[in-house]
């Protein structure tokens, strides 16, 4: 068995990427020459940061006192009933972070790195909204100037959160091209960036991009595995069976599995979005469906045709609408070390619905499909009997609720 204490050892095991920011064969740099200097800059000042304690110090201050961290790891013990199989359910309570979900994780440790290399006008890109809410929150705090970039469409889905980040100080700027979602909104955001390189910090949102993106957010994520691994331990003195987590580009998932990653008796398994069907259009199911190309100047899985071009998507849920998806995730992949799923916008729904009404906690539709995936494989007779199981709730469903209430047919 073992004890808390190991759990205060440096992961520092092969997933770090490599010196050419690649894990095994994905990752890298497919970025505009105009961009090399930029991420060779950005990587620098991480690197320098790691070992600057003030920064560091200020970090961990922030974390604590305006993020509210660490948040809860919490028995459900009605929803694990349901499951069946006498398995016992822990929430990773992320929904109870500052503005709502994990974003805010990587938000705030970037905005402080845009404020040590000087930089005070940040751009970043958004789907559900939240990375945006969070960045602006960030911005408003840190005194930096904020533009966010999103996809017409999800400023439809998701307009409570568009009024917050014009609330918070933020200019929202519409993006009208291609599907108008996230994967718009990051080339409209790179193309600003490549414009405005000088006086401007890209606030990247997932774990994907390039280098040294994966992993720099990779890094701020960590903090809810680093936790949970304590809290686990101290709550029932092993390591769960099992960690469950939603899939967009993959930063919260990743920010789970990466402290687990070196005990290998935990099965680390991510939920993608299963949209109406998996057929090509209908889903954004990347890693169960997809193949490797080159998305947003990362070399990862990715949904494309016979001649590689990127294809639409579909998710009821804005944050997991993307194509492409985080090179560490398809590595993880590869390697077989973490197992990929997917779960449709029917399950998602019942997930929530069970949640909400055995627990009443209310998750976002992104965290959800992992809640949704776990139900059906238990009702099934799927999962081991009596496993221990953790699920990263990444976020709350207040901003879903008339997407929600839509595909329930309610009128609000």
């Amino acid at each position: 068995m073992q004890t808390q204490n190991q759990t205060e050892k440096t992961y520092q095991h092969n997933l770090y990427p490599d010196e050419r920011g690649r894990f095994g064969d994905f990752g890298g740099k497919f970025v505009p020459e105009s961009l090399m200097a930029a991420l060779a800059e950005l990587e620098a000042a991480y690197d320098e940061s790691l070992t600057d304690e003030a920064f560091q110090a200020e970090l961990r201050s922030q974390l604590s006192s305006f993020v509210g961290r660490p948040t809860t790891l919490h028995y459900v013990p009605r929803f694990s009933e349901l499951v069946g199989s006498g398995v016992k359910i822990y929430l990773k309570r992320e929904d109870l972070a500052h503005t709502g979900a994990h974003k805010i994780n990587n938000a705030l440790g970037q905005g402080l790195l845009a404020k040590r290399m000087g930089k005070k006008r940040i751009i970043a890109e958004t789907g559900a909204g939240q990375h945006g809410v969070a960045t602006a929150t960030v911005c408003a705090m840190l005194g930096l100037d904020c533009i966010i970039y999103m996809g017409e469409v999800d400023i439809q889905r998701q307009s409570l959160n568009v009024f917050r980040m014009k609330l918070l100080g933020a200019e929202v700027r519409p993006v009208s091209s291609g599907t108008k979602t996230l994967k718009d909104a990051i080339n409209e955001a790179i193309r600003d960036w490549v414009t405005n390189v000088e006086t401007t910090f890209y606030l990247f949102g997932t774990a994907a991009g390039p280098h040294p993106y994966p992993r720099i957010v990779r890094d701020f994520q960590s903090v809810i595995g680093i936790e949970a691994r304590k809290q686990i331990l101290a709550q029932e003195g092993r390591l769960p069976d099992s960690i469950y987590a939603c899939i967009g580009g993959g930063s919260n998932a990743i920010g789970i599995f990466y402290p687990f990653a070196d005990a290998k008796e935990v099965k680390l398994i991510g939920v993608e979005a299963g949209g109406t069907s998996l057929e090509a259009g209908h889903h954004a199911a990347t890693l169960v469906m997809g193949k490797p190309g080159v998305l947003h100047g990362t070399l990862s899985y990715l949904i494309q045709d016979e001649d590689g071009q990127v294809l639409d998507t579909h998710s009821i849920s804005a944050g997991l609408d993307y194509p492409g998806v985080g090179p560490e995730h398809s590595y993880l992949k590869d390697t077989g070390r973490a197992s990929y799923v997917s779960a449709s916008d029917e399950t998602a729904l019942r997930g929530l619905q069970v949640l909400s009404r055995t627990e009443g906690i209310i998750p976002a539709l992104e965290s959800a499909h992992a809640l949704g995936y776990v139900l059906e494989q238990g009702e099934k007779g799927l999962l081991t009997p009596n496993s221990l199981i953790v699920i990263n709730l990444s976020g709350r469903g207040d901003k879903d609720m008339n997407t929600v209430a839509k595909a329930l047919n309610v009128n609000l």
